[in-house]
């Protein structure tokens, strides 16, 4: 008597989805896959052990946050290292980020001045780069670095804004992983400091302008890696 296939109940399904869903994302924001790099369902399937849908439901998740695209032919593929795509997410940050920063700075309270200074002091004692990371920007910093832009536009209270934020975020992130080249021209520890006071000064203009900068100067970078 032939014996059924297993098939994973929905929760066990979604508990292999978010494992290989956490393995995949890590490996492609660590480099592990280079730009254009396919990600073919069958292969992963079988590396992991899993069954199809449990890798495509993860893949649909990645290709949700930018880190994967679904391709013509109903593959996938890590996104390719294209200057007009970062063009277009710097472009779209730079129209949203400092709305929502001037929002920040209009309805945030006393917990978010603390939270703003909290998370600068963290990114400012956080060293980018470490020998254990060679010339990619370290675990660590690209946390804080994270956490610290967020937080100064968590006090617009608006999940909804927010959550575009996160996949913007997550989106660059990717190109700036890929961006091994350090640049001594730049001083990011001073564009930083100078965010953070603007916007504890309640300066919404002053903090809206220094954001836009900061985040044309770091479009500019990505786009070169490329050229």
């Amino acid at each position: 008597m032939t014996r059924a296939a297993h098939t994973p109940t929905s929760p066990e399904k979604q508990m292999l989805s978010e494992q290989v869903y956490a393995h995949l994302r890590h490996a492609i924001m660590r480099g592990e896959y280079a730009p254009g790099d396919a990600l073919k369902p069958q292969d992963l399937a079988k590396q992991n052990g899993v069954s199809l849908a449990v890798v495509r439901e993860a893949l649909v998740r990645l290709v949700g946050e930018g880190l994967a695209e679904r391709l013509t032919n109903r593959g996938f593929a890590v996104p390719a290292f294209s200057d007009h795509r970062w063009q277009q997410i710097g472009e779209a940050r730079r129209a949203i980020e400092p709305v929502l920063l001037r929002m920040s700075i209009e309805r945030g309270d006393v917990d978010w001045e603390g939270d703003v200074r909290a998370a600068h002091h963290r990114l400012a004692r956080t060293p980018p780069f470490t020998p254990e990371d060679g010339e990619y920007y370290s675990e660590a910093w690209a946390e804080a670095h994270r956490v610290f832009h967020r937080t100064l536009l968590e006090g617009c209270g608006n999940p909804v804004l927010l959550e575009t934020f996160d996949r913007m975020w997550v989106a660059s992130e990717l190109a700036r992983r890929w961006s091994t080249h350090r640049n001594p021209d730049r001083d990011g520890i001073d564009e930083h400091r100078r965010l953070e006071e603007a916007a504890l000064a309640r300066d919404p203009d002053t903090a809206a302008d220094l954001l836009t900068r900061h985040l044309t100067l770091t479009t500019a970078a990505l786009a070169a890696q490329e050229s």
